[in-house]
């Protein structure tokens, strides 16, 4: 599997406040869209997300996000070294991903950016 580089997630209660600072931070401008009643920004290295309390608890159980090259063959190199991939891989606004959870009890997602068809 070839990781391409990793997102650090972070749960912020005002997105706009947070989003300023980083996008003053970085020099960059902020991809947003909305997932599951959550919103979210991603700005260079950072994802920032905000919304209803029962999600970003979940949320803050993913350690960090990965990117990869593909999600199929993170599947296959995770499975074989045993992860136990609890989601995915499914469709995202910007590609594709999976939750897995390492043998260390570590919960991380894998992206890709292979948009649907």
């Amino acid at each position: 599997m070839e990781i391409l580089g990793t997102t650090l997630r972070i749960c912020v209660a005002d997105l706009e406040a947070a989003v300023a600072f980083y996008e003053e931070l970085t020099g960059g401008q902020a991809l947003r869209f909305e997932r599951g009643g959550v919103s979210v920004a991603a700005i260079g290295c950072f994802l920032l997300m905000s919304g209803p309390e029962p999600e970003l608890e979940i949320l803050r159980k993913v350690t960090a996000t990965i990117a990869v090259k593909n999600v199929d063959e993170a599947h296959d190199s995770l499975t074989r070294v045993g992860a136990r991939v609890i989601a995915g891989p499914v469709p995202t606004p910007v590609g594709r991903n999976l939750i897995a959870v390492h043998p260390d009890g570590s919960v991380f997602e894998y992206v890709d950016r292979h948009l649907p068809g």
